[in-house]
């Protein structure tokens, strides 16, 4: 590989990624500071509403407290809240510009179904209507890409959730931990190197359509982000699907189009705490498909805790994704057809 990245990445993205390690603890110190300790929440139930990068968050906490919510936590990713949503629903917004249109629909419908009311954005107008609705406002720094942003968009709710009582975990030890972990990774992962891992799997994948298989509990929220990365980084379509699930539907698709399949390959994302029969069928299904697709690969996650694990994993997918980018010869941080998309919903809004 002779690409020149800094010249193709004049935004650094290299950089976000390289620093994300940093992000999670300073993300820590803001929920620090903006959760107070001992305040046990009365919700029932808890929303996570946001768009994109500022809605995977939501899926990484819910696999997160998948073996501690004491209360049921969904991600909602629409205009519109449930019918359910009442005052005993804690309703976490996260946009990170504050502008999302979709995000401030349904804070909107929080407050009149009278929800309490939490934020997690860098400005704009979900803060604005916070401060005056009185809710409990996270402000995060602005400036970069949501998805660059994950840490920021994710710590501080999950922190929240734990101090009301919610869930587990997110302690500083064990942020800093995931932190120490990936910064001792990094250096691998960033270099141009033949023994970079995550050059290697981007150099395999990226001249295919990428097909990413977790499990429904714990990796699946990070196929989702590894998709999303693949999509807005390196400008490459890139599907998902969990197990058991994907052994109900989509394991029988692999037969017809086998010119068409050969041009996409599977990635498998596994976990030590993944269900046993999950594990076999992954083993299973790989062995079913066999060769009918270019390729199949799996990714190990890596780590002492659950959190580690997790964040290794979307470490190692981020850099995956930005390695296909410059492989492309694309720049990995202009979202151009997102923006064109949002000038206009705002141009027939007549805002």
């Amino acid at each position: 590989m002779n690409k020149d990245f800094h010249t193709l990445d004049p935004s650094a993205m290299h950089r976000q990624i390289f620093t994300f390690p940093e992000q999670m603890q300073s993300a820590f110190r803001i929920a620090d500071e903006s959760v107070p300790q001992g305040k046990k929440s009365t919700a029932t139930a808890v929303v996570i509403a946001g768009m994109g990068g500022s809605a995977i968050g939501g899926d990484l906490i819910k696999a997160l407290t998948a073996d501690s919510a004491t209360v049921p936590i969904e991600v909602v990713r629409d205009y519109s809240l449930p019918a359910w949503v009442g005052p005993s629903t804690a309703v976490i917004c996260v946009s990170y510009s504050g502008n999302t249109e979709e995000s401030l629909s349904c804070y909107d419908e929080a407050c009149k179904n009278g929800a309490q009311l939490i934020g997690i954005t860098s400005g704009g107008e979900l803060a604005d209507r916070l401060k005056e609705d009185g809710g409990h406002l996270i402000t995060i720094p602005g400036g970069n890409p949501p998805r660059a942003s994950l840490g920021l968009v994710s710590i501080p709710a999950l922190v929240y959730l734990s101090r009301q009582g919610l869930c587990s975990g997110a302690e500083e030890n064990e942020i800093a931990g995931a932190a120490a972990l990936l910064s001792k990774h990094r250096s691998e992962f960033s270099k141009q190197s033949d023994s970079n891992r995550a050059l290697n799997l981007a150099k395999k994948i990226c001249g295919s359509i990428p097909i990413i298989y977790g499990d429904a509990r714990y990796t699946g929220a990070v196929a989702l982000r590894f998709r999303g990365q693949l999509e807005e980084n390196a400008k490459m379509v890139a599907f998902h699907h969990s197990l058991p699930e994907m052994n109900h539907n989509e394991i029988v698709g692999y037969l017809n189009n086998p010119n068409l399949l050969q041009k996409a390959g599977i990635i498998w994302l596994l976990d030590e705490d993944q269900h046993t029969r999950t594990g076999l069928r992954q083993s299973l299904t790989r062995d079913l498909i066999g060769d009918i697709v270019g390729y199949q690969e799996e990714i190990q996650s890596v780590g002492g805790s659950l959190l580690e694990r997790l964040f290794y994993l979307i470490h190692f997918c981020d850099w995956v994704s930005y390695w296909c980018a410059i492989l492309h010869g694309t720049d990995p941080s202009p979202v151009e057809r997102i923006e064109a998309l949002k000038q206009s919903l705002s141009a027939s809004s007549g805002k």
